[in-house]
């Protein structure tokens, strides 16, 4: 009796085992099966819209017709860790409405949420999430990238993907999205641009410019990035009206220039940041200028650093406040007053306006005394602000032991940062504005300072 039981378990047993056998069984970290995106486009004709039902498709999808692609924002793409998730490989594409997630781990093959590889496409309102890279356009020219949210996947900062990449392309727009934990946006050998509204934090570069001309930057917000803007051998763009905070690090600073040309950087707002502006033999080009005007820096550790003597930039009307030192020279160059500095705002100047017309009767100058060490030896600026270096500054201005040298001369500075933040006034029209004021009968108009200034301050 115990044998033939003892045979009936091991009978069951094989049984059991034979049916393990001949199922198949999906490992337990495998994704799970989504219907495919692809065949809803490939059934799609020709400028067609395509909204398609709410869920979750699998990816990689390649789009290669012209149509629209509408997902409502209830339709999720996943590319399963696996190449790019939507690549258009078509002119006049839309896709909008859609959460794009789950790209492969390849720099190579820059693999990303959306690649772009045609002309007249636009990308909008889309969610692009645990991507390598964001938006990439090669070759790709009058796209419109707007309004997406973008971030990269949970690696080392370095290692991470570009939320935007545009290489070789022309007349694109990139407005109005925004970017949390990507490495860089980079704009390499394209033109005639437009890179306004995007707001972008926890990354490397805001946004690098290489070998790229023509290119408008307006109206950006950048926080907490290793480095806002920076212009490598890209002449005659435009940056203005920008906000770049808090990029602190080791080599932190606002906006940069390397061996760049005709730029024109107005009215941005450059705030607690390591270095305001870096200037790197710019402009190169010995007949051409940089046009700095109108900017606040603003609470940095440096306001503008010059890595040499060089020449051909021009400062005006900008805002120097509350920075541990304004100018410095480095790299073995002994001045920036070679370049042209007027109208600026200096929150240090020492002087007076007797005549009372905004402007400070004296120059402002700014000398480099013993604090000059931190400047000439890099290790030393680990003391720069201790109350030794304090006290040597102290000292050699009390009594140099070498003759101080100058920096910076600004032959009319502003006394007051109200009157810098005003940069459409010509004085012809506060002329005008001063007699407008209609005289009691008979009384010779009187000039009434404050009015004069609240008047302006609305023009």
């Amino acid at each position: 009796m115990c044998v033939l039981l003892r045979g009936l378990l091991l009978f069951g047993l094989g049984l059991s085992a034979l049916g393990t056998l001949g199922s198949v069984q999906a490992p337990a970290n495998s994704p799970p099966a989504y219907p495919s995106f692809q065949a809803l486009v490939d059934a799609a004709e020709e400028l067609s819209d395509l909204v398609p039902p709410a869920g979750t498709y699998s990816g990689p999808v390649v789009i290669d017709k012209p149509m629209s692609i509408d997902g409502k924002g209830q339709v999720t793409i996943d590319g399963g860790g696996k190449g790019s998730v939507v690549v258009i490989d078509s002119d006049g594409v839309t896709l909008q409405g859609l959460r794009l997630t789950n790209t492969g781990e390849s720099h190579n093959d820059i693999d990303s949420g959306v690649q772009v590889r045609g002309n007249y496409n636009v990308v909008k309102n889309n969610q692009i999430d645990n991507a390598l890279f964001g938006v990439d356009l090669q070759q790709s020219s009058n796209n419109i990238v707007r309004n997406n949210r973008i971030s990269s996947k949970p690696f080392e900062l370095g290692l991470r993907g570009d939320a935007v990449r545009l290489w070789y392309s022309f007349n694109n727009k990139i407005t109005d999205n925004i970017i949390r934990d990507s490495r860089d946006m980079v704009v390499w050998y394209s033109k005639d641009n437009l890179i306004a509204r995007n707001d972008a934090r926890r990354g490397r570069y805001s946004l690098h410019f290489m070998y790229s001309q023509f290119n408008e930057v307006i109206d950006n917000y950048y926080q907490d990035n290793s480095v806002g803007i920076f212009l490598m051998y890209s002449d005659s763009v435009l940056v203005k009206n920008n906000t770049i905070a808090y990029a602190a690090g080791a080599t932190g600073m606002g906006i940069g220039f390397k061996e760049t040309s005709d730029v024109d950087i107005i009215g941005n707002q450059i705030l607690y940041c390591a270095v305001g502006m870096y200037l790197d033999v710019s402009p190169y080009d010995p007949e051409a200028t940089n046009r700095i005007h109108e900017n606040l820096v603003a609470y940095s550790g440096i306001g503008v650093q010059f890595l040499n003597d060089w020449t051909g930039n021009y400062l005006e009307r900008n805002r120097f406040k509350g920075n541990m030192t304004q100018v410095v020279v480095s790299g073995g160059g002994k001045t920036a007053n070679r370049n042209h500095w007027e109208n600026n705002y200096w929150e240090d100047y020492q002087g007076f306006d007797l005549d009372e017309d905004g402007i400070g009767d004296t120059p402002y100058e700014l000398y480099s005394y013993a604090d000059r060490i931190w400047m000439d030896v890099p290790p030393a600026q680990f003391f720069k602000g201790s109350p030794v270096m304090e006290a040597l500054d102290f000292l050699e201005r009390l009594a140099p032991f070498s003759e101080p040298k100058m920096l910076v001369r600004d032959q009319r500075p502003r006394m007051s940062q109200d009157w810098a933040i005003q940069t459409k006034t010509d004085p012809e029209s506060q002329t005008k504005t001063q007699t407008d004021k209609p005289a009691a009968t008979g009384a010779e108009p009187e000039y009434d300072a404050l009015e004069a200034l609240r008047r302006s301050m609305e023009q």
